[in-house]
């Protein structure tokens, strides 16, 4: 498939599969074919692309997420869409090298004022954090 959406709109296409991931523990290609098939929706190939790197690199993306939350918290304590939204952000910052890491943050701070209610200044706190080493 031809990218014919913005990056802004592929990237909430992936925040949205990672996020459907958190809740079934099929693979995600299924997860991607059910949605095709039950909503007869079509992804754009970056979509895809980062739902597939936040699976690769799952662990490691958790351990820099967890490694910058202030003390006590832990991943479990975090909402599902911004852990989401986070995974996603992580994933472009370590391993998209033609994604800048402000617009990588920019972009997960905008998904999260539009699904994370509050938790906007959390998750820019987190990024930049992980961002800064």
């Amino acid at each position: 498939m031809e990218n014919k959406i913005s990056r802004f709109k592929a990237r909430e296409q992936g925040f949205f599969l990672i996020f459907e991931k958190l809740f079934h523990p099929e693979p995600i290609e299924e997860i991607i074919e059910n949605a095709c098939e039950s909503r007869e929706l079509e992804f754009d190939d970056y979509a895809v692309c980062l739902v597939n790197g936040v699976e690769e690199h799952k662990d490691e993306i958790d351990g820099e997420i967890s490694a910058h939350l202030k003390k006590g918290w832990s991943l479990n304590r975090i909402s599902k869409t911004s852990l989401a939204v986070m995974r996603l952000a992580v994933y472009e910052m370590k391993y998209e090298d033609s994604v800048p890491d402000s617009v990588a943050i920019n972009e997960a701070v905008e998904l999260a004022k539009k699904y994370c209610y509050d938790d906007s200044r959390f998750i820019n706190g987190v990024l930049g954090a992980v961002s800064r080493e």
